[in-house]
């Protein structure tokens, strides 16, 4: 049967054709967009379709802490871009096995150099699990007791116990999980090519040290405060027993036996490796100063490695654990080292987690220009290895809850749900402006501003967050479980402001 032109135009009109034309054009931007992020961000390995379906559900919806009605999906690059995030690198752990491991974008911006999967990244405070598990090692092997006075075994330097320390003795078991009573909480590290200080210089603050001397805050085993310093004593620990470059004992007895290859605790980093160096971004995309710091406090904050390494340590954990491996460390000591020690979750280099009914070990870490995290379940040989170089660490947890969704971690992500944005009239926001305090005679103040049409939350030292209106007079961030409300008089002038945050409810006065 002959067909017209006409009334081929009658069946394929305007009309038909251009919802199909919309649906088309919406497909190919899709497709186009993702081969896209592929060539710019994304250093590829080929996996099977099934677990590329996974890597691009993840890559397509990151699991921002708050989820509002009506908003859309939210990708890596977007938020990549949106936090001035350079470089992303991502390892998945199942069945006790690495299931993928991937890099985005660059390691060095300005060099044009990509982020792979061998890309190196300063670890910061995640290197104190390693060093956990090298001390741990020592105990292992009967060299050390970790209930005995570190004092015992230090040569080259004494802790000076004084009245605070109410003549209790630190011990490692202390130093480990952060119940030793000290102080200093975390080192920023040195520029490249300033002096850089011993290790005594640093526990005694002389200089070039840029931070306070390690000492006692309140007496040990009272309760828990988080102290790089005293990691630093578990560092000398181990140079002065085993009379090694603490970098060359962690190489021998935890970084090689676990398959950590890539991975070293020598500052400054050696000059073979500087291909292999992410440089260091700060929140703004800015570089570090000569692109990273040197880190002389190697136990606490001087690990480079990757998400590929610290997955190996992550499962080796986990069969340890399991009594299937013992390539460091044995079942027992394996236990003690997840056992929350005083502090109900810090136990020996790690925290543990519990998310419904699952138990997770977990360490997040932050040098300059730099961020990383891992979790690792207690059972079922699971986990997530995410680090990035910028010093903003929101984007982390933002793709280990999409990893969460994706893989089935039961309970892990629960976003708090906010109801739909609305619109806020100008003058009703401008009349919410001011300065607000918890009393008249505060040094503390909350800064509320309203510029170039957006509403915004701020304190003296911090630039705050932007605020979203669910109702007239409440407001919420989208990067943090916050809410503002703002209170009236009768005569219908702003006299207070309300800050929620979980079961947290304050109140502050507007001073001006």
């Amino acid at each position: 049967m002959e067909i017209s032109k006409s009334s081929i135009f009658k069946i394929f009109n305007k009309k038909r054709l251009l919802p199909i034309m919309k649906y088309l054009y919406t497909f190919v931007l899709i497709f186009l967009c993702q081969e896209l992020f592929n060539i710019l961000y994304a250093q590829e390995n080929k996996y099977s379709p099934k677990i590329e379906l996974k890597i691009r559900a993840i890559e397509n919806n990151l699991g921002l802490p708050i989820r509002i009605e009506g908003d859309t999906n939210h990708t890596l690059m977007e938020r990549m871009n949106f936090y001035h995030v350079k470089g992303v690198s991502i390892a998945i752990i199942k069945d006790y096995k690495i299931e993928w491991v991937k890099a985005y974008g660059w390691a060095d911006s300005a060099e044009q150099r990509r982020a792979t999967t061998s890309t190196l990244f300063q670890a910061g405070s995640v290197s104190k699990s390693l060093n956990s598990v090298g001390v741990l090692k020592m105990v292992q092997d009967k060299k050390l007791d970790i209930y005995a006075d570190v004092n015992d075994y230090l040569t080259t330097w004494k802790f000076p116990y004084d009245s605070l320390s109410k003549s209790k003795k630190v011990t490692l078991a202390n130093l480990l999980s952060h119940t030793a009573g000290l102080g200093v909480h975390g080192f920023p590290g040195y520029e490249r090519g300033g002096t850089i200080p011993t290790l005594v210089q640093i526990l005694n603050g002389e200089r070039p040290a840029n931070t306070a001397a390690v000492r006692s805050v309140f007496e040990p085993g009272l309760k828990g405060q988080y102290s790089g310093g005293g990691t630093m004593i578990s560092q000398l620990v181990v140079q002065d027993i085993t009379k090694k470059p603490y970098d060359t004992f962690m190489w021998q007895n935890v970084l090689r036996p676990m398959g950590m290859k890539n991975s070293f605790y020598t500052q400054p980093a050696p000059e073979s490796k500087q291909k292999l160096l992410a440089s260091g971004y700060y929140a703004d995309g800015k570089e570090v100063k000569g692109k990273y710091h040197i880190y002389p406090e190697q136990a606490a904050a001087g690990l480079w490695t990757n998400p590929t390494d610290l997955a190996h340590y992550i499962i080796e954990t986990q069969l340890a654990l399991a009594g299937k491996s013992s390539k460091v460390l044995s079942k027992d000591m394996t236990r003690l080292r997840l056992t929350p020690y005083i502090d109900k979750s810090a136990a020996l280099g790690v925290f543990i987690y519990k998310r419904g009914e699952n138990t997770y070990f977990e360490h997040s870490g932050s040098d300059e220009g730099f961020v990383s995290e891992y979790y690792g379940s207690m059972e079922g040989g699971n986990g997530v290895v995410v680090m990035a170089n910028t010093d903003n660490g929101a984007i982390l947890n933002e793709i280990i809850n999409s990893i969460a969704t994706v893989y089935e971690w039961k309970d892990f992500y629960k976003p708090l749900k906010r109801p739909k944005i609305i619109t806020v009239s100008k003058n009703i926001l401008e009349s919410y402006v001011g300065e607000y305090k918890f009393k008249v005679d505060d040094k503390f103040y909350i800064k509320i501003s309203f510029a170039n049409g957006k509403f915004f939350y701020s304190e003296p030292d911090w630039d705050g967050f932007e605020l979203f209106a669910s109702a007239e007079n409440d407001f919420f961030s989208k990067e943090y479980p916050v809410g503002i409300s703002f209170k009236k008089d009768e005569a219908g002038k702003i006299i207070e402001l309300e800050y929620h945050r979980g079961s947290k409810n304050e109140k502050f006065i507007k001073v001006k």
